[in-house]
């Protein structure tokens, strides 16, 4: 029996994809559920697996290729090869095919998501692989012996130059997929929306109080711990409903209104930014938000997110203060019409009832569709955020 090795759907706007790595060869045997290839999507890298057992034939060992395309085929077999012996004590070695480690190919080196997720847990050195084009893969990563003891490096003299005279380094890498796509859809949002933003501060000691007042039972409860993006995400979704246009969309001449938020949170992987959906956020809990989001954030680093989970959002919340930006003016997540940034909290000389103190300030940013939402609708908007946020018990009573 064979049993063709098909590209599967990955989501209704997502028509090919692109051939990143075989994990094993012609020839291999192969177990059911194992995975054998990695593919890269404009939204996303999933993996093939082994249908059945038996024996492995490629027909496309690389580039783009279609939805419903045949990459290869498994011949269904119960006899698996003899692996051979290795003599005793002899060390274990990358195999690198010549053709391979005498390319000029982009690939060359280069790690896998998985291969590179697996180098920095194990410290593995690695400048060459058995993938397409030299592709470090996971398998190579698996196979090469440990790494050895760091020797102390050398004493270099203060007078000796650490480079070459004249020696300037560059590389060029091909674009992955995913950030083709990041890219053009930023330039569409540009261009196709009238972008403008707005901004305001937030005293965060009420909600910074209420966090250290009751993380510790929270975490016993829920086992998650509570943190910042739930009080965003539920502030966001009470304005939202205040103010229906920011989680609206243009369709030609008409205004899509949503009477429910799907509320994306950006994430950064390794990759690029993925904006996985938390549905009928304004029905959820707290607990069930910061849940949501610790999934997403753990299945995008390892690149398990699905097409259908990063799809239809409503509103989008992005959080540049992890990474410690102050400001910035986030850009819209077409189609939808709105995003609100959120920066980091930094202590700021404020004045509060006449006398000069220190409190937690955090800045907050809205960009907005100016052609369906008008300036003092944005700025309601994230007034009524700030609001919530410095006396949360508003939030309990959706005021």
């Amino acid at each position: 029996m064979k049993k063709d090795i098909i590209v599967p759907a990955a989501g209704e706007s997502v028509k090919e994809a692109d051939i990143v790595n075989w994990y094993k060869g012609n020839g291999d045997y192969v177990n059911r559920d194992e995975p054998i290839c990695e593919l890269e999507t404009e939204k996303a890298t999933l993996d093939l697996t082994a249908e059945i057992d038996g024996i492995l034939t490629i027909s496309v060992d690389g580039g783009t290729v279609k939805v419903g395309d045949s990459v290869g085929f498994i011949t269904a077999s119960d006899a698996k090869p003899v692996a051979a012996a290795n003599p005793v004590n002899a060390p274990t070695a990358v195999v690198i095919p010549a053709a391979v480690s005498n390319g000029n190919s982009y690939a060359q080196g280069h790690a896998s998501p998985a291969a590179a997720k697996l180098i920095a847990e194990t410290g593995a050195s690695i400048t060459q692989g058995t993938g397409k084009d030299g592709r470090v893969t996971k398998h190579d990563v698996q196979s090469s012996p440990a790494p050895a003891p760091v020797a102390p490096a050398p004493t270099v003299s203060p007078n000796q130059p650490l480079v070459a005279p004249g020696f300037r380094p560059e590389r060029r890498e091909k674009m992955t997929r995913l950030r083709k796509t990041i890219m053009n859809r930023l330039i569409e949002s540009q261009q196709t929306t009238a972008s403008l933003t707005t901004f305001n501060e937030v005293d965060m000691s009420a909600v910074m109080d209420i966090r250290k007042k009751y993380k510790d039972a929270f975490k016993e409860k829920y086992q998650v711990g509570l943190g910042f993006m739930s009080f965003f995400t539920k502030a966001a979704c009470n304005a939202l409903m205040e103010f229906p246009a920011l989680n609206a969309y243009v369709d030609g001449e008409e205004i899509i209104f949503h009477d429910y938020c799907d509320v994306g949170v950006a994430v950064s992987t390794a990759k690029g930014l993925v904006v996985p959906v938390i549905r009928n956020a304004d029905q959820l809990g707290f607990h069930q938000i910061e849940s949501a989001i610790v999934d997403f954030a753990k299945r995008a680093q390892a690149g398990k997110l699905t097409i259908q989970e990063m799809e239809g959002g409503t509103f989008t919340i992005t959080n540049g203060g992890t990474f410690g930006s102050m400001l910035s003016t986030p850009i819209i997540n077409r189609p939808q019409s709105a995003i609100l940034g959120m920066h980091n909290i930094v202590q700021r000389a404020v004045v509060v009832n006449g006398e000069i103190v220190a409190r937690p300030i955090m800045y907050l940013a809205v960009t907005y569709d100016h052609r369906i939402i008008d300036g003092s609708e944005a700025v309601r908007f994230l007034v009524r955020i700030k609001e919530q946020l410095e006396d949360p018990t508003r939030l309990l009573v959706g005021m």
